[in-house]
């Protein structure tokens, strides 16, 4: 799997992240599938955040075998962009990223089906040799949350 995923770095950036519009339903599929959501807040003007994007996240978003572990969306910090919270309620990607006490970018946050954080952020690129490691350590914790185990 790791090898699959090693081959698929090649794609860019721009082919993008799904940007959160209903983090509702989001959760009820979530719920359904049996998976976490995992929340990447960017901001338009951080390398670091597209860094994450293009070697990471859209890898593992393209990943057949990573649709079956986790959603994957994007929340710009800046965004006016609307948004539905986890509650239902209406609000924007900034309001949305502020809320949940976003203050750095690239952040990464993994919930649970109900909206609740199931460990850790992480918090900037980090080291980047081990990042992947890291992201799969807070996917595998938000399975073990949402799957009960």
């Amino acid at each position: 799997m790791i090898l699959a995923w090693g081959l698929t770095l090649n794609v860019r950036a721009d082919d993008g992240l799904v940007r959160a519009a209903n983090l509702q339903a989001d959760a009820r599929e979530a719920a359904r599938r049996q998976v976490p959501i995992l929340i990447l807040y960017s901001s338009a003007f951080c390398h670091f955040c597209e860094r994450v994007k293009r070697e990471y996240l859209v890898p593992m978003h393209k990943d057949r075998a990573y649709r079956k572990r986790v959603i994957i969306r994007e929340v710009e910090m800046s965004s006016t962009r609307p948004l539905t919270g986890f509650d239902g309620k209406p609000t924007t990607e900034g309001a949305f990223a502020a809320a949940s006490k976003v203050i750095m970018v690239p952040t990464v946050k993994v919930y649970d089906t109900r909206g609740n954080e199931t460990g850790d952020p992480l918090v900037g690129l980090l080291t980047p040799d081990y990042y992947f490691g890291y992201l799969e350590a807070a996917i595998d914790e938000g399975l073990r949350r949402v799957r009960g185990r």
